[in-house]
């Protein structure tokens, strides 16, 4: 399916295909591109049409509108199920936020605005959370009677340290673009007007290198860092040893040899 059969295809959310970047986009602007379960269905569809598509080499998250990233889930659909509903749509969401965490591409979110409840759990799922000054951040679904429920208690402690987790969780407290690069919650703060630009400069700085050695990086650091440094190590020379395997590595290390440069192929 072409990127415009695709974007044809979605209510919610925009995709677009520039060059080697997918740029997906939240487009609810006016309930701050809150997630309901029609959009979390085709923000799954989306990053499937992205990971299929082999011109895609990396992806741009953001939200429609100045105001939001995602502010969260959407209250008037969440008021309305059960325990087990509310299960099942905390399932899916799961699902699909792994699946971005895994897609062997890098993906940016390009937080803009808001990143409130599941808003902060898609960006976390993303490999890289680049903000705007005016973002902001937190995890306040203690307020409504829930918890987070989109991964929430389970990346937030492992990006930024179980005792910052557990205060921004039970208080449900917002924190500034400021205070989440420095708590490690963001890797970078830029004015909103340079939001985009920086996210894409990344980017293409990632996408330079060899794809099958970005993807086995990514697949390395996410299936570790739950373990102990033993067996990370070994996962680590697992994936080195798939790596030095590739025509890429013989592309790679050839043309540093005769100064020229690489032409990968993500063979």
């Amino acid at each position: 399916m072409s990127a415009t059969e695709v974007s044809t295809s979605l209510e919610n959310i925009t995709y677009e295909v520039k060059g080697s970047i997918a740029f997906i986009t939240m487009n609810r602007p006016k309930v701050m591109n809150a997630l309901n379960r029609k959009t979390v269905e085709e923000l799954n569809a989306a990053f499937h049409a992205a990971k299929e598509d082999v011109t895609v080499k990396g992806i741009i998250l953001t939200g429609a509108g100045e105001k939001a990233f995602i502010a969260g889930a959407d209250i008037a659909e969440l008021s309305t199920i059960d325990g087990e509903k509310a299960g099942e749509f905390s399932e899916k969401g799961q699902e699909t936020l792994s699946f971005i965490e895994t897609l062997g591409k890098p993906v940016i979110a390009a937080v803009n605005g808001f990143a409130l409840g599941g808003g902060c759990e898609t960006a976390m799922a993303c490999t890289i959370r680049i903000a705007a000054e005016n973002a902001k951040f937190g995890q306040p679904e203690v307020k409504l009677g829930i918890i987070p429920g989109y991964g929430g208690t389970q990346r937030l402690p492992r990006l930024v340290g179980k005792g910052r987790a557990l205060q921004l969780i039970l208080t449900g407290y917002l924190i500034d673009a400021q205070e989440a690069h420095r708590i490690g919650l963001v890797n970078e703060v830029v004015p909103a007007t340079d939001l985009i630009s920086r996210c894409e400069t990344i980017l293409k700085q990632i996408t330079a290198n060899a794809p099958l050695a970005i993807r086995y990086s990514i697949d390395a650091v996410n299936e570790g860092v739950d373990t102990d440094l033993s067996s990370g190590l070994k996962l680590e020379a697992k994936y080195f040893a798939l790596a030095a395997g590739t025509e890429d590595r013989k592309e790679g290390t050839s043309a540093f040899v005769q100064k020229r440069a690489p032409q990968f192929q993500g063979k």
